[in-house]
């Protein structure tokens, strides 16, 4: 590709989800909350007919009932906090089923009906762990401790979500059945702060114990493993496995102490856990912390140097006539590799209909394996993207026209106008598009971690840059990041322009430069 074109568009959509991916587009899960809401009232029907055997599922209806009364007003605006995403996505999953069969004890032709139309449209236990998940990137990418989660201390909310005793158990429990130690200590520390602060939960504290102890023992913190395994023993001390652990962990204790010449180990630090007491392990991607600093705003190579060399301007594409009357506003975004924002690229009315087109064909995101070159769906990009043609209505061909006046390149030869909506904590790790935007509260920037640019979301603006030299060479320089979406939902529309046809427009050079 010889250039690359990103639209940021806005929010709400309506869609019938498919299951299993229904947590990678936020747009496509507005229709649960409505799914829910039908739920809910099918419930207090059903509880009206049998008052005295359901007072459990009474009390269960009230507190979904006053929920989905606030979803339901502005369901976008709902699901653009992840907590609340990732608890619709657990209730769905897991706590309706469970209700469901408290119900069949006693069958309730109405309620059970009204479920199994509906259960085909319901999120799966990938989409409930994809959402939890979703969780922990966030928390990472901006540096967010287990509390601000639990009561709901998010930049740019409008809706309070808090988490209970029991969800931050489920969130532990996950990422300790992936092996994953360092979130497991961090959410069920927060369970048992939860717990101990007073807040009544169906999760036994032993059992929080159990894990917590376990996991900080993974994490090489010998002396906390032991005092919480004591603790652990203090409130049931017939616990076999507890009691085996305690001894396997005061054995390597002592090794330990023996091998270091110490007669005394240290005393457990009495500290709370938090984000930095233990390392978080390394992965994968080799530029991760320069990655989540820039998504954070920090770490941004704009000095007033470069600052002096960044313009704006009034862009009529040499005259073009669709460009005479309202030339195009143009601003300079970084000066090397040049990245440029058009404003007021797209209007609202366009915004919606791109929507209304795209939403009906939203499918998840796919990137090409390197090694066999099959589409397949990945862990780092999290998102729903359609594909628009000209011929689907004339908005589409209206902005592809667009597109080639204000860039003056040709796009005969571009690939169609991708429209991507970015789900929970959504986004597209590092990469490359060579060879092979919407406003949001919070994150969701593309970062450009080589060069150390952050591009933040402006809806109806759309950013433009070059990823090839005129020779014909990848600039390596663009490789970029769309961040996670840590509050909002973020609709982008991209356009990748190819070099073949821009021989005349953009002429072949024998040198890198821009």
């Amino acid at each position: 590709m010889a250039a690359f074109l990103v639209f940021l568009l806005s929010t709400l959509s309506f869609s019938s989800p498919t299951r299993a991916e229904i947590f990678t587009s936020i747009g496509q899960m507005t229709n649960l909350i409505f799914t829910e809401r039908e739920l809910v009232q099918s419930l207090k029907e059903y509880i009206q007919a049998e008052e005295q055997k359901l007072e459990t599922v009474r009390s269960w209806a009230n507190k979904l009932d006053k929920l989905t009364r606030t979803s339901t007003s502005d369901p976008e605006g709902f699901l653009a906090h992840p907590v609340n995403a990732y608890k619709l996505m657990k209730r769905l999953n897991t706590e309706w089923s469970e209700l469901e069969s408290l119900v069949l004890q006693d069958p309730s032709d109405g309620f059970i009906s009204n479920m199994s139309v509906h259960r085909q449209y319901f999120p799966d236990e990938e989409d409930e762990k994809g959402a939890a998940k979703a969780l922990l990137r966030l928390q990472d990418t901006y540096k967010l401790d287990a509390e601000s989660f639990s009561k709901g201390k998010l930049p740019g909310v409008r809706y309070n979500a808090l988490l209970t005793v029991d969800d931050c158990f489920d969130m532990g429990k996950m990422a300790y059945n992936d092996n994953d130690y360092y979130h497991s200590v961090l959410w069920m520390q927060q369970s048992l702060r939860q717990m101990d602060s007073g807040e009544e939960a169906k999760t036994p504290k032993a059992d929080v114990l159990d894990y917590l102890s376990y996991s900080v023992y993974q994490m090489g913190d010998l002396p906390r493993a032991i005092e919480l395994t004591r603790r652990l023993l203090a409130i049931d001390p017939s616990h076999q496995r507890a009691g085996g652990n305690l001894r396997y962990f005061e054995r390597l204790l002592s090794k330990e102490l023996q091998d270091s010449g110490q007669t005394q180990p240290e005393p457990a630090d009495e500290r709370p856990i938090q984000l930095d007491t233990y390392q978080r392990p390394k992965d994968y991607l080799p530029e991760r912390e320069a990655y989540e600093a820039l998504c954070r705003g920090e770490g941004v190579k704009m000095t007033t140097k470069r600052q002096s060399r960044l313009f704006c301007r009034y862009r009529d594409g040499n005259r073009n006539p669709r460009l005479l009357l309202k030339p195009m506003k143009e601003e300079d975004e970084w000066d090397s590799p040049h990245i440029v924002r058009f404003l007021e690229a797209l209007s609202d009315e366009e915004i919606q209909k791109i929507k209304e087109i795209a939403t009906p064909k939203l499918a998840r995101a796919t990137v090409r394996d390197p090694k066999t070159g099959v589409l397949t769906v990945a862990h780092y990009r999290v998102s729903k993207s359609a594909w628009l043609e000209g011929e689907d209505d004339p908005v589409i061909a209206r902005v592809n026209q667009r597109i080639e006046d204000i860039t003056g390149l040709t796009v005969d030869t571009a690939e169609l106008l991708q429209v991507a909506n970015y789900g929970v904590g959504g986004q597209y790790e590092p990469h490359f598009d060579f060879s092979r935007m919407s406003d949001v509260e919070a994150g969701g920037a593309t970062v450009f971690p080589d060069f150390g640019a952050s591009v933040w979301p402006r809806k109806g603006t759309a950013v433009f840059w070059y990823n090839l030299f005129r020779s014909g060479e990848g600039d390596y320089r663009t490789r970029h990041a769309a961040c996670p979406v840590l509050v909002g939902s973020k609709w982008v529309s991209n356009k990748w322009i190819h070099e073949r046809g821009q021989e005349f427009r953009r002429p072949c050079g024998l040198t890198e430069v821009d």
